[in-house]
């Protein structure tokens, strides 16, 4: 009975614009994504059986059952590669849902995994990207870690190299906001879809940030991030909406942080620190936030794929 058990990180977006609505009606994004030392728990047991059965556990109730994301993942490998058997999910949460953060996009990620290194014969790299790309945007991230350039709607991912580790201080709200909501918050604000020329400077002023020539050229080390780098458009329309959020954001700043910003649509937010002390000491400061205080450390690729063994 082969029983893994390991760790789905989240993340946070250091950058993260958004161009046209394109055809498939996703949006055209460019973004900068970092794992981090925040995460769920996962157990995932494979027994070889006549049929195909997956099953999910959750330590919150709501999210157990066949449409969480990590069971979807599941079914979705074992009918791709014709294999039969039983799979079991115990997931335990911790990365709050609805704020932004990639859990439930990591723990689908984590179970492709988990599951690669179980069944025989093992599914290729390319068959857990193909899966991990229609199960959802960020899930093939997930498949890498560390820091990485996501380009289309974020499911085509560029590695970085990884930069030095740094302290996050993460704020994430009680009330989770929906991504469809956000995305048609900012498609209002904005009228109409951005110009040719709008959408160039944006991709330009994207790949000049972090050091990249263009999307089919693999982005150049950057060990620190530039100040531009810190640009996540969906502020304008989140801040707006929950205003608070905005002064927690300044009062990172204020506590210390090199930058802080909104993660993905929202609405967790974070501030970023050269040093772990400034960091526990601003998370000191944040106890009275409506929801929850996170610090910790970002995430190496490395340990991210540690995580599950080779």
């Amino acid at each position: 009975m082969p029983t893994l058990t390991g760790r789905a990180p989240a993340k946070v977006n250091l950058a993260l614009r958004v161009l046209n609505r394109r055809p498939d009606g996703f949006h055209e994004l460019r973004t900068v994504l970092q794992t981090i030392g925040l995460a769920d728990r996962l157990k995932v047991t494979y027994r070889p059986r006549a049929r195909a059965r997956v099953e999910l556990s959750c330590n919150r109730p709501e999210l157990a059952g066949d449409d969480n994301l990590a069971a979807r993942a599941a079914r979705r490998l074992l009918e791709a590669g014709k294999w039969r058997g039983a799979v079991e999910i115990d997931l335990e949460k911790r990365i709050p849902a609805g704020a932004g953060l990639g859990g439930g996009s990591s723990d689908a990620a984590a179970v492709l995994l988990a599951l690669g290194k179980m069944l025989r014969p093992r599914p290729s790299r390319a068959a857990l990207c193909e899966a991990a790309a229609e199960l959802g945007s960020d899930v093939p991230f997930f498949l890498v870690g560390g820091r990485c350039v996501g380009v289309g709607r974020g499911e085509e991912v560029y590695p970085l190299p990884d930069p030095p580790r740094r302290w996050l201080v993460v704020l994430a709200p009680q009330q989770p906001v929906s991504t469809a909501q956000a995305y048609a918050a900012l498609s209002e604000s904005r009228r109409a879809a951005l110009t040719p020329q709008a959408a160039r400077n944006i991709i330009n002023s994207f790949y000049a940030s972090i050091g990249a020539p263009n999307r089919n050229e693999e982005a150049r080390h950057f060990a620190e991030a530039p100040p531009d780098l810190f640009a996540n458009d969906f502020e304008q329309v989140i801040f707006q909406q929950r205003p608070e959020l905005a002064l927690w954001k300044d009062r990172l700043v204020r506590s210390g942080a090199d930058a802080a910003m909104l993660s993905g649509s929202g609405p967790a937010i974070f501030g970023w620190f050269a040093e772990r002390g400034r960091a526990q000491a601003a998370a000191e400061t944040s106890r009275a936030f409506p929801g929850s205080v996170w610090v910790g450390p970002s995430l190496s690729r490395r340990a991210c794929q540690a995580v599950w063994g080779d």
